[in-house]
């Protein structure tokens, strides 16, 4: 089997995509967070959370934009794609991740209470798992950290 070629040239630019969907979700008063879902080039998903919109708990970011791609793809695998997401994913996204054969996660910010990529786990390097998952932390980290923190300083003045 031959190393896939990781092209990183439009990460950025793929999470300034994100942030924007973040700040949508912000203004509508969700925790923002956004993610894009990108493939052959293209992106084929995206969203932001949405759980107090939709009245659903799952409506994380990724979630949205993984059910989108999938619809788009009319597949509910989605090998080789990048999804670009501000906030290092949870459990139950990154489970997602796994089960939609997403080859790459790129993200923002850490999630030091939750995030299970990196802060409370590796989920994505456990043996048990059937697909591997490439991923990278850390890109516009200062910028997905910041419109986390301006929603949350917000939300506090307004108690």
């Amino acid at each position: 089997m031959r190393p896939q070629i990781i092209d990183r040239s439009r990460d950025q630019e793929f999470m300034r995509l994100a942030l924007q969907l973040a700040a949508e979700g912000a203004a509508l008063g969700e925790v923002p967070v956004g993610a894009v879902l990108v493939q052959h080039g293209q992106v084929i998903g995206s969203g932001f959370n949405r759980p107090i919109i939709d009245s659903d708990p799952s409506a994380h970011a990724e979630m949205v934009a993984i059910r989108a791609a999938a619809t788009a793809a009319s597949n509910y695998r989605l090998p080789g794609s990048t999804l670009y997401v501000t906030l290092e994913p949870c459990s139950m996204c990154a489970g997602l991740i796994v089960h939609s054969r997403v080859m790459r996660v790129v993200y923002g910010a850490l999630e030091p209470k939750a995030g299970i990529v990196q802060s409370q786990g590796q989920f994505f390097t456990q043996g048990f798992l059937n697909h591997r998952v490439m991923f990278e932390g850390g890109v516009l980290a200062e910028e997905c950290g910041q419109i986390l923190s301006e929603f949350f300083k917000a939300r506090r003045a307004k108690v």
